[in-house]
């Protein structure tokens, strides 16, 4: 099999990422890992990525554990441009995890989203974290 060019942009410290991580490598792929609160994004590719997985900087936006209510950003009335503008000052305000690959590039909530987006089955079980099971032990997903 050829090797699969698999990105996740990746917040350690979040479960949903850490499980979307496992279920990439469960799939016996191996992804580009940024940690993008590390090394965020430049606006160029945060535009990019949004196009192609034709998602608005508000679908992407995270509020719970980020400076959203203090920006003010639940205001409707706010542009992309200002919505883009406060996710590369404060890239924890990014949504996660995100994954592109030859399939197409999306936010991956829940993550078990991200089997949509593998080229490549899953190659045994997985539970997540929290003990919720997502593929069984022939590599069939269960929800």
């Amino acid at each position: 099999m050829a090797p699969v060019d698999i990105v996740i942009y990746h917040n350690p410290d979040c479960g949903t990422s850490r499980n979307a991580l496992a279920m990439i490598r469960n799939a016996g792929i191996e992804p580009h890992v940024v940690e993008y609160l590390k090394t965020p994004p430049s606006r160029a590719l945060l535009v990019d990525l949004l196009a192609r997985a034709r998602a608005t900087p508000r679908d992407w936006l995270r509020e719970k554990g980020t400076p959203y209510a203090e920006l003010g950003l639940d205001d409707a009335t706010l542009s992309d441009d200002a919505l883009l503008d406060a996710m590369l000052a404060h890239p924890v305000l990014i949504n996660r995890p995100v994954l592109v690959s030859p399939l197409g590039v999306a936010l991956c909530r829940p993550s078990e989203a991200v089997l949509d987006l593998l080229p490549t089955a899953q190659r045994g079980a997985f539970i997540k974290e929290e003990g919720e099971r997502v593929v069984d032990a022939t590599g069939n997903r269960l929800s």
